[in-house]
């Protein structure tokens, strides 16, 4: 399917015995460069064409949905951090072979970089937009508590995990989350947007991916020194950016990053989780000089 300068293609990954139907959006002439969106109960590759329109005249740019996630139906398995680390080497390794840089936001950053410790080769530079390691109620709770394991096996079951899974992405739980965590203007999230928002929710599969991301189960590493271990075990060169006005749990963690030796950083004055939505034009610009210092 061809929308504009945006093209469309099908991807087809198996895992676990089971085929998962995902997609990836094409745009741009130049330079491959590979766009992850974050692992959201919200989130889609549509999140990332602001930024694809906007460097689609020096780069050519594609977004995918990880499994599990997306808006279209997604297989009942219980996703787990091997599940992305395998989905990004089959992506990467057999898809995107000459790929130039990598963008990647919330969780997606973290599986990245470990992307490019293991595979240092397989592109040049990374960009790290509002970087997480650690998913929302383990962050809230300052760790993984026994509760998670319970919540996560209830969404699970039929019936009643549906249930309550829809009262927890409702209309108005969606829109009060995302104004204290991810829009700095808490009405950027409405009409349209929060409608397509609220459809990737409802999408046939969503819950299981969605539990185990909110309860950690997703998260690639256990504590901030892993997580500052893996940065510096990186050969990539780094560039992260993120919003001021980032949550103050999740932005001590993007600070302790940015004390990383050969990391570079831009803070943008406004943005929460969700910057390179919001802001995407700032974004863009600061992304497209990074990259075009390895060119």
């Amino acid at each position: 399917m061809d929308d504009g300068s945006m093209k469309t293609e099908a991807l087809i990954w198996k895992w676990n015995g089971k085929s998962i139907d995902l997609a990836m959006n094409w745009c741009g002439d130049g330079p491959t460069v590979l766009l992850l969106p974050a692992l959201s109960s919200i989130s889609t590759r549509h999140e990332m064409r602001p930024l694809q329109e906007h460097m689609s005249a020096k780069f050519r740019t594609v977004s995918t949905d990880w499994p599990g996630f997306g808006d279209l139906a997604r297989p009942p398995l219980k996703w787990t951090p091997e599940t992305y680390l395998a989905f990004l080497s089959f992506l990467i390794c057999e898809h995107l072979p000459l790929l130039h840089g990598v963008v990647a936001a919330g969780h997606g950053a973290t599986y990245a970089i470990a992307h490019g410790c293991t595979h240092p080769n397989s592109f040049s530079r990374l960009v790290l937009l509002a970087p997480t390691w650690r998913g929302p109620l383990p962050t809230m709770m300052n760790g993984r508590r026994p509760m998670f394991d319970h919540i996560t096996r209830t969404i699970d079951l039929p019936i009643i995990g549906p249930l309550l899974y829809g009262l927890n992405v409702n209309r108005f739980v969606i829109r009060y989350m995302t104004a204290g965590h991810v829009y700095s203007d808490s009405t950027w999230l409405h009409g349209e947007r929060l409608r397509e928002k609220l459809a990737v929710t409802r999408a046939s599969g969503a819950r299981f991916s969605s539990v185990r991301f909110v309860t950690g189960k997703l998260d690639p590493l256990d504590t901030r020194a892993e997580f500052l271990d893996l940065a510096r075990r990186s050969r990539i060169p780094m560039l992260m950016i993120y919003g001021a006005q980032t949550p103050s749990r999740s932005r001590r963690e993007m600070e302790a990053f940015a004390t990383v030796p050969g990391v570079q950083i831009a803070c943008l004055p406004q943005g929460k989780l969700s910057v390179y939505e919001e802001f995407h034009n700032q974004v863009a610009d600061a992304i497209e000089a990074f990259l075009a210092g390895a060119r």
